[in-house]
């Protein structure tokens, strides 16, 4: 995909990124497809941007990549030897962006470094108590990441964060609609079998559910999926 040509005004820019990200929020699409169109429009748009991804931090350290705009960037943020200092990403819980001018000295050889990234731009999109969600870009070059390149980040993530939350609520809805559908089919089986009343099916399965400790969802979809074909 090519760059946004030169003198293209911001504001342009990122009303067709929001556009584009907008239309990821169809009812066929998963929260996946919101994540891959965010990473790469962040290298389209971001200033210097070569590479990029969206990564889940926990608290403690574990990272889990869930979009990538190119496979080299996957393991930038790789396990590392526990004696080594905190990843620059840690800082993230305390700070919407963090700025690493050149990995080979802020952080010692490790991460993006071996990768041959020398410049990242990490932007938290979103944040709870235990997780993080984070978009950085990352470039072969130092210093590349400025103050103009941060204030575009900034931008661009507040319109990603909207579209993410907007598509984990649709993603929600879709499958409690689904795991809807399931009970309700569960449910008719069990009202065909034993000779029993709505109610008295559901409440079959619940009790089966809690005795078994098994979530609901999956024991009806376990009930239906026995079913022999009519």
């Amino acid at each position: 995909m090519p760059r946004f040509p030169a003198g293209f005004e911001l504001a342009e820019a990122l009303a067709v990124a929001a556009q584009q990200l907008h239309e990821t929020l169809t009812p066929d699409s998963t929260l996946d497809s919101t994540l891959d169109t965010a990473v790469r429009l962040a290298v389209r748009l971001l200033p210097g941007a070569e590479y990029a991804a969206i990564c889940v931090v926990e608290r403690d350290g574990q990272r889990r990549t869930v979009a990538v705009s190119d496979e080299l960037v996957r393991s930038a943020e790789g396990p590392r030897d526990e004696r080594a200092r905190p990843p620059y990403w840690t800082r993230l819980w305390d700070a919407p962006v963090v700025r690493l001018a050149d990995s080979e000295t802020e952080e010692g050889g490790d991460g993006p470094a071996g990768l041959g990234l020398r410049s990242a731009l990490a932007l938290r999109l979103r944040a709870d108590r235990r997780t993080l969600t984070v978009l950085t870009a990352y470039a072969r070059k130092p210093h590349v990441f400025d103050d103009v390149a941060t204030r575009i980040g900034r931008l661009f993530t507040a319109h990603v964060s909207i579209a993410l939350d907007s598509a984990t609520v649709r993603e929600q809805l879709t499958e409690a609609m689904r795991t809807r559908d399931l009970i309700g089919q569960a449910t008719g089986i069990l009202m065909e079998r034993m000779n029993m009343d709505a109610g008295e099916a559901f409440e079959s399965l619940v009790r089966a559910s809690q005795r078994e400790n098994v979530k609901l969802r999956d024991l009806a979809r376990r009930l239906v999926d026995a079913q022999p074909p009519a």
